[in-house]
């Protein structure tokens, strides 16, 4: 992230907004799928959508978008391509609760909603492609092979529409709005509650001091300029 001169404070602002608005508007079995126990490693994880050049996209692509460094640990470290890989079988992933019917402007504003033909899986799995074709053409490697600079050049070229995807076959989908949907669903896995496969151990929120779901702490409310010092607790209870 310190490529693109943000602060990871500020690259994750405004997401637990975010995440709440989708959990209100989808309801939130619809949008997050609760694993059925916490993953301890990783490489021992079984994708249940993503295949397994697209999961080695995906972890590659997780790394180089929230790495671990001095502030705190990084979207693998938290397992958030297990959290992408549960969600793109919910109904959100789906568009089961979408408004999916003609006629559509992929290249509308993006003040009209969402106006792709396809679902979110559809879209997935179109970027995933249009992107190693891409690295393949300009590196003769798929996405994954690549170097770390490497991958964040192909990261800033998505992120300003620099990679056309319409000279490698797909008119309605434009890099920049891949890797916008990309990174959204990145952020919620970061952050989201553990049940959902991301945040291991609740790591990104004691890294940015966020209490959870802690029934409560009204005593700490009229303490200015004091440091929260408990810990954060999950929706089942698990205290970190």
């Amino acid at each position: 992230m310190s490529n693109y001169g943000l602060t990871r404070r500020r690259f994750l602002s405004g997401t637990f907004v975010a995440i709440g608005a989708l959990s209100v508007k989808y309801g939130t079995s619809n949008v997050f799928a609760a694993v059925s126990a916490p993953l301890q490693d990783l490489a021992s994880y079984q994708p249940n959508f993503f295949t397994a050049d697209e999961w080695k996209f995906i972890l590659s692509l997780c790394d180089r978008l929230i790495p671990s460094d001095e502030n705190g640990p990084g979207a693998l470290e938290t397992h958030v391509p297990v959290f992408l890989d549960k969600q793109l079988l919910t109904s959100y992933g789906l568009g089961h609760d979408w408004y999916m019917k003609g006629p559509f402007n992929s290249q509308a504003s993006h003040l009209f909603g969402y106006q792709m033909p396809f679902n979110l899986q559809v879209l997935y799995r179109k970027g995933i492609e249009l992107t190693n074709k891409f690295t393949h053409e300009k590196y003769s490697k798929s996405f994954a092979a690549l170097s770390n600079q490497q991958r964040n050049d192909v990261i800033s070229a998505l992120e300003k529409g620099n990679v056309d995807f319409k000279q490698l076959g797909e008119n309605d989908l434009n890099s920049s709005f891949f890797l916008t949907r990309v990174l959204e669903n990145v952020k919620e896995g970061y952050l989201s509650d553990p049940q959902y496969g991301g945040n291991k151990d609740m790591a990104a929120w004691k890294m940015i001091g966020f209490p959870g779901a802690r029934a409560s702490f009204p005593q700490w409310i009229r303490m200015h300029n004091i440091k929260y010092p408990l810990g954060p607790v999950s929706v089942k209870g698990d205290q970190a």
